[in-house]
């Protein structure tokens, strides 16, 4: 088994200052700054032409190349000590074509290097919304369809399931349309492929019409919780979008209810109000400012420096919490701030393990030796047939655990991993874990025709580097 790679895996001997030919002159850290590496260029290329020249130069000295985002993965997905590209530049909306015989849904093409807040404003211009979203939208959609990027919902898939076309820029050099009818086999390929197929130029989406949330989140015990995982009106299956969060060391939870509102009914007198509005807005200031980010990183940072004190401190954390209740459109709700920065782990497990697994698991977390100040996420997913999906073909729960990102974090997560495991636990592709080809092959049952096409494509390993060769093992 691997471990847990730390900060300088990808940098050149101890992270000395650039040579003096410039070689090592450029630097690059994740978001999390748990991954560092020194690329030899970085190209942000404005067309479809230029990229491929970068690419015929990369080939022609032998070098590889790896497409960046927002840098919001905790592996090392994007390091490279090659050339490093950013599609910031292919951020457009390109069309949008409604899809006859629905009820206003739309195929909507977009650059691949657009941003998913960017991407929620163009769609809702538009009268669209995305069907279902993670909490975090500084990703590029390119990047989040790479890792497997998921939100919650019992009756939904995550992101990758809703693509309904790609454009690549294959190793060859060509640039390929597939899509579920045409050259289908890549398509499902690329799906999720953490880059290691070609470079995505632009993806096509299905859409649907704008819609509304009706937000409630509540402090509930954790024995409530955990009672409604299971049997007839669970929470999740009652619900369009459930998740909650349960902070080690205390018995409580805070579960976060979501669903749409039927179109053409209005919102609340408090949501028409523009007086209630506002004073709405200077609560959730103080709910997601002050005490989610504000607060909870000098908490964070005093925790650090005394373990001792995450216990006490998590408690006054989770009494600390507040009901809320209102009514926004769906990004608006989806989407949480994150301030904070943190590792994190993420495991996708058969639903039907979940109560079981948490129970195990909270043995763990609940270890003050650990000092565990991040609470557990827990969210949901439907089945889906997508190949590299953490959800193919099972319906799943994720299990998410942070540490903050200058906290000990490495025991916990190998003794978190351990127990995921055991259930046939699936690794999220962008959060730290330590799984490799061999642990991989028996988890995904396309994962054989994957690297079959990934050699076929990129025979020599342009787009690979030290991450993609150990999840997919080296391309021939």
């Amino acid at each position: 088994m691997a471990a847990f790679r730390t900060q300088g895996r990808f940098t050149p001997g101890n992270g000395a200052s650039a040579e003096s030919n410039g070689r090592w002159s450029n630097t690059w850290t994740n978001w999390a700054g748990n991954v560092t590496s020194r690329p030899r260029s970085v190209e942000t290329p404005s067309t479809p032409l230029a990229l491929m020249r970068v690419l015929d130069r990369a080939i022609a000295q032998g070098e590889t190349l790896r497409v960046v985002g927002a840098g919001h993965s905790f592996t090392p997905a994007a390091a490279t000590n090659g050339v490093q590209i950013s599609l910031d530049n292919f951020d457009q909306l390109e069309s949008i074509v409604p899809i006859e015989g629905t009820n206003g849904e739309a195929l909507v093409t977009v650059g691949a290097g657009i941003r998913l807040h960017v991407l929620n404003r163009v769609l809702a211009e538009n009268g669209l919304a995305m069907p279902n979203l993670g909490d975090i939208d500084h990703q590029s959609i390119a990047g989040a369809l790479g890792t497997g990027t998921h939100g919650t919902g019992a009756k939904l898939t995550g992101l990758a399931a809703q693509v309904r076309g790609m454009r690549i820029l294959l190793a060859s050099g060509d640039v390929v349309e597939t899509s579920p009818t045409h050259n289908s086999q890549l398509f499902k390929a690329a799906q999720v492929s953490l880059g290691a197929i070609g470079i995505v130029l632009a993806v096509t989406m299905r859409c649907v019409p704008a819609f509304l949330l009706h937000a409630r989140e509540t402090p509930m015990a954790l024995g409530q919780v955990l009672e409604n995982l299971d049997g007839p009106g669970n929470f999740a299956d009652s619900n369009d979008h459930f998740e909650f969060y349960w902070f080690p060391g205390t018995q409580g939870t805070l579960a976060k209810f979501n669903n749409r509102v039927e179109p053409g009914t209005k919102a609340s007198t408090e949501d028409l109000n523009p007086a209630a509005a506002l004073a709405r807005s200077a609560r959730f200031w103080v709910d997601d400012e002050l005490l989610s980010n504000g607060l909870f990183q000098l908490t964070n940072s005093i925790s650090a420096r005394i373990p001792a004190l995450t216990p006490p401190i998590n408690v006054i954390a989770s009494k600390a919490l507040s009901a809320r209740e209102y009514i926004a459109p769906s990004h608006e709700v989806f989407i949480s701030p994150r301030r904070v920065r943190f590792v994190e782990m993420e495991y996708a497990i058969p639903r039907e393990a979940l109560k079981d697994t948490l129970q195990e698991f909270m043995t763990v977390a609940n270890r003050k030796d650990l000092a565990v100040q991040f609470p557990i996420e827990v969210r949901f997913a439907a089945a889906d047939d997508v190949w590299l999906s953490t959800a193919h073909e099972r319906e799943s729960a994720y299990i998410a655990v942070h540490q903050y990102q200058h906290s000990q974090y490495r025991e916990y997560f190998e003794a978190a991993e351990s127990i995921f495991r055991a259930v046939g636990g699936r690794p999220h592709w962008g959060k730290m874990h330590t799984l490799e080809h061999s642990d991989l092959d028996k988890l995904y049952p396309q994962l054989g025709e994957f690297t079959s096409l990934r050699s076929h494509y990129d025979p020599k390993g342009t787009f690979a580097n030290f991450y993609t060769n150990q999840v997919f093992g080296k391309a021939n």
